[in-house]
């Protein structure tokens, strides 16, 4: 369960440092900023940086984002090793990644609908 905070944007920050650690890596910075596009990126400079509106998603799905953009820290590319180290990692990755190619907007609209 996921502890409430009242800044959203730090509760994202904390779960992508515990997920740093748990996948060794050492991202330069950890930013959360309004991302209309992509829920996330990394750059080859170590900037991860995440969407203010994941915080509104489900924690599975927060995890899946986080994982992804920080194991781009240890392979850049989405090939065979990058899938293999998602799989051992955040088990059930590809439906969330079904989640991801969602326009945002309609995850949004879904989610008033289911709610």
């Amino acid at each position: 369960m996921m502890k409430t905070s009242l800044y959203p944007t730090q509760e994202l920050r904390r779960r992508a440092l515990a997920w740093a650690v748990k996948l060794c890596v050492n991202p330069r910075v950890i930013r959360v900023q309004d991302m209309r596009r992509k829920w996330g990126s990394c750059s080859s400079a170590g900037t991860v940086t995440l969407a203010s509106d994941l915080v509104d998603q489900d924690p599975r799905f927060q995890d899946f984002v986080i994982a992804h953009e920080l194991l781009h820290l240890r392979v850049p590319t989405h090939g065979r090793l990058f899938k293999a180290l998602m799989s051992a990692h955040v088990p059930g990755w590809r439906e969330l990644e079904d989640q991801r190619a969602v326009p945002r907007v309609d995850m949004a609209r879904r989610r008033k609908d289911i709610l």
